[in-house]
């Protein structure tokens, strides 16, 4: 048996191309088969509700990696709820979004909240009782990382690009976590001398033809003690994890069998 991971993307999103790169990049340095399932921006609920019929019926796919957001045509809701929860690597489907929430071993948790709580303790930041702020409450990263940070008995403070002391919420904490998904969201001012930052974002910056986070990175890297660059700070240990998963997954189905 191969380990095989399934790829359903939406669209063309510069963010998404890059994750995917890399995701490709590390399966095929651990023996993972990769399987693409391509769909137009502009296809229809039932073209993706196809495809993700295809992937759960396929007994040879262990793994499914479905990039989000959708564009807002498409049920998003409807396609997590439509996959197969063994199949769910990363954590797209309510029962294992309910494991994170309720810190049991239900599923797998998303791959990049798992990495940023990984990267803080490859570099020995200690969790339990730091002052953490997260930037950001999707369901893709902020609020599951909030919980896992909670779990390991991290002090959280969720913020979001609505907050109205954003800079004072950021610079008051030991460890930053920026998630909010927008481009250089987090400037110098929410940075403080000894702070560590992690920068989740991935954003194609038009003007400056490049991939950015959601941190000003020249901005704050002068001040902090500690900063993940973009690319390769989060999304290098992201697709490690994401490796990790469905390898797991295809030894739980060897188990079944």
């Amino acid at each position: 048996m191969t380990p095989t991971l399934a790829i359903v993307r939406v669209g063309e999103r510069e963010d998404d191309l890059s994750y995917e790169r890399g995701a490709k990049k590390r399966c095929a340095k651990v023996g993972i088969d990769v399987r693409e399932f391509v769909l137009a921006s502009d296809c229809s609920q039932h073209e993706l509700m196809d495809v993700i019929a295809q992937v759960n019926g396929d007994p040879s796919i262990h793994g499914c990696l479905m990039f989000r957001p959708l564009p807002r045509t498409l049920d998003q809701d409807a396609a997590c709820a439509a996959l197969d929860p063994r199949k769910d690597v990363d954590c797209i489907t309510a029962g294992s979004l309910y494991g994170v929430f309720a810190n049991r071993p239900t599923g797998f948790p998303p791959c990049t909240a798992e990495a940023v709580v990984a990267l803080l303790d490859h570099y020995g930041y200690e969790l339990s009782g730091a002052r953490v702020t997260v930037v950001g409450r999707s369901l893709v990263i902020g609020k599951p990382v909030s919980m896992m940070l909670q779990a390991r008995n991290a002090t959280v403070t969720m913020c979001h690009t609505r907050t109205s002391d954003l800079a004072g919420e950021c610079s008051r904490a030991q460890i930053l976590v920026a998630a909010a998904g927008h481009a250089r969201t987090v400037g110098a001012d929410c940075a403080a001398p000894g702070q560590v930052v992690v920068d989740v974002g991935i954003n194609w910056d038009e003007s400056a033809g490049r991939l950015v986070g959601d941190v000003d990175f020249e901005g704050v890297e002068p001040i902090v003690s500690a900063i993940t660059p973009v690319p390769g700070g989060v999304g290098s240990v992201t697709t490690a994890i994401l490796a990790r998963h469905v390898i797991e997954a295809a030894e739980r189905t060897m188990q079944e069998q």
